[in-house]
């Protein structure tokens, strides 16, 4: 696990890749308050329950759930939890699980505490990894890599930036600054052509 600016990428293609295309995440008592703003929004999918089993029903409410399988899931990663390192959820802790098909490598706290939320979990598009080349001035090239007059190109329609994953803001950052260099280019451009 790494800090969520750098894998919400990584998490959103596996979310895509569950039969009905979403997730629950599961928290108790020990951690809610540690959770982010939008945790607490109207509109987001949530149920609690005071047991284990109970948070199954709910979730399957709103989505076919293996209860059997929910549960057993839920006690091998409690069994797994190396509670003897100590949680501190600001750094990379080494807070593990040991023994799990795929074991979480940071920030493990057991589910015991009472009542518990679940969250449904699905994605979004902040950008996509592919669109359009261009050049240094922000101009959109062809297929010969050759400028084509008076197009320009910046933010989600430049492509090459990132593969598979990219730092939370990076969207935000290469818009402002593409936009800069492309409105700068146009701009001269523009001017010479006048």
């Amino acid at each position: 696990a790494d800090f969520r600016n750098y894998t919400y990428a990584k998490y959103g293609r596996e979310i895509l890749n569950q039969p009905h295309q979403f997730a629950w995440q599961i928290f108790d008592q020990q951690v809610v308050h540690l959770q982010r703003d939008e945790y607490r929004i109207r509109q987001m999918t949530k149920v609690t329950a005071d047991t284990i089993e109970e948070l199954a029903d709910k979730m399957a409410e709103y989505a076919p759930v293996d209860k059997a399988a929910f549960i057993k899931t839920v006690a091998d990663y409690n069994a797994a939890v190396q509670r003897d390192i100590p949680y501190n959820p600001t750094v990379k802790d080494g807070r593990t699980t040991k023994g799990l098909a795929i074991d979480k490598t940071n920030w493990a706290m057991p589910l015991e505490k009472a009542p518990f939320e679940a969250y449904c979990t699905t994605c979004g598009v902040t950008f996509t990894f592919g669109g359009v080349r261009i050049d240094t001035d922000g101009r959109v090239l062809d297929t010969a890599q050759k400028p084509i007059a008076g197009l320009f190109a910046a933010g989600e329609l430049v492509g090459g930036l990132f593969y598979h994953n990219y730092p939370g803001g990076t969207g935000l950052v290469s818009g402002s600054v593409f936009g800069k260099i492309a409105g700068t280019s146009a701009a001269k451009e523009r001017g010479r052509n006048a």
